[in-house]
């Protein structure tokens, strides 16, 4: 039975759940396979640009038709194109499992990342409508630590799953994940009808994107992933150019993600209870951009962990906190849209936080890493609530109200 349009009641822990499980697939499934085609492309002698094109593929997928998928969640609802997309992520990953071509990588990979532009912003739309005005905040702390702990197991049990079976095996364990959050998708998350749309013109799209309530956010998530993707590709090479182990290295990147992971759903609810002052994220991402600071002026064992806590204390502040900042800029018509657009933005940050870094490689690790905590601090400025008009809350300020 589908519920009236825009209908929000208490969502349920069996309704969420599967919803969270749509977060954990897309994490988990993108960096079990990413974290294992380097030493698959080089066993078969592929070039970096190869490499690199495998690499990008699935992202270049998610920019492009995130906001096409956004626009189609608010004319069909969340449900069905989560379901869909989870299918159409299952179905990519088998097919390569069977047909185990080098050749046909490069098309599931593609074909994986168009699934995920679907099915993630489709479970962002799902969560804001859900958490109302009271719980939005609570609902995507959850919603990131399901997806940091993906970004914790996948390039683990991917390593071991091709260990054991290969890459095929590996294509068909993602599979199975993504079939088994379509089903429980399918079964336990209720049908909310779409609202119905609002008659508008050109100029409203092109007015939301200009407003600061909407571009702040936005902002937010781009420099809070920025930073998580920097610091799990560049903080082990710098343990590694000052003798850490490879295991030393790797526990880095898995005290990054788990401290991400534990953190977001805390500070969900702290939001929720308004906990938290509206200067909460320009605070977290200074506090990110410190711990880049003190991965380059201290890059032994204790400075390098320490690091990775500040960096991942940091985006598990960020995340949540900007998500449910989005949701509330989202007209219940556009919410799809609106959501589209900020995975958007995590997505740009995803991959222009390394690319910066990488951009002042001749002038050494340390100075791109610089360069990158400056330009967090930049971020933090500008998203700084005394120039976005934003009260203690976090809500909008109207026009000529001053700060309470």
């Amino acid at each position: 039975m589908s519920a009236p349009p825009g209908a929000v009641d208490g969502p349920k822990r069996g309704a969420l759940v599967p919803v969270y499980g749509a977060g954990f697939v897309t994490a988990f499934g993108a960096h079990a396979v990413a974290a294992n085609l380097a030493v698959y492309a080089t066993s078969r002698h592929s070039s970096l640009w190869e490499l690199g094109l495998l690499l990008g593929v699935y992202d270049a997928a998610e920019v492009a038709l995130k906001p096409v998928f956004g626009a189609v969640v608010d004319r069909r609802g969340a449900k069905p194109v989560m379901v869909g997309g989870l299918v159409a992520f299952a179905l990519a990953s088998g097919a390569f499992a069977l047909a185990g071509q080098a050749h046909w990588l490069g098309a599931a990979r593609l074909a994986q990342g168009c699934a995920a532009a679907a099915f993630s912003p489709a479970a962002s739309a799902a969560l804001a409508g859900m958490g109302g005005k009271k719980r939005t905040g609570r609902l995507f702390g959850g919603y990131g630590g399901a997806k940091g702990v993906g970004y914790l197991l996948g390039p683990v049990v991917g390593g071991a799953v091709v260990v054991v079976g290969g890459y095929r095996l590996l294509f068909a364990m993602v599979g199975a994940v993504a079939l088994a959050a379509a089903v429980a998708v399918a079964t336990l998350v209720p049908t909310v009808a779409p609202v119905p749309r609002q008659r508008s013109t050109l100029a409203a799209p092109i007015g939301q994107v200009r407003r600061p309530d909407f571009l702040r956010p936005v902002l937010l998530l781009a420099a809070g992933t920025a930073a998580l993707s920097a610091g799990v590709g560049y903080l082990p090479l710098l343990g590694v150019r000052h003798y850490l182990s490879p295991l030393a290295t790797g526990a880095l990147v898995s005290l990054l993600a788990a401290t991400a992971a534990v953190v977001q759903p805390w500070i969900g609810r702290r939001h929720d209870r308004g906990a938290l002052g509206a200067d909460a994220p320009t605070v977290a991402l200074g506090a990110t951009a410190a711990g880049f600071v003190v991965a380059v002026a201290f890059p032994g064992a204790a400075g390098l962990a320490a690091a990775a806590v500040l960096i991942g204390a940091g985006v598990a502040v960020v995340t949540p906190l900007g998500f449910a900042q989005l949701a509330a800029t989202a007209s219940p018509d556009r919410l799809g849209r609106t959501m589209g657009a900020g995975e958007v933005g995590r997505e740009l940050g995803d991959a222009g936080g390394p690319v910066l870094v990488g951009a002042f490689g001749p002038l050494g690790l340390g100075a791109g890493l610089g360069v990158l905590a400056a330009a967090l601090a930049v971020c933090a400025g500008i998203s700084s609530p005394r120039l976005t008009g934003h009260n203690r809350t976090g809500a909008p300020v109207a026009p000529g109200e001053g700060e309470t």
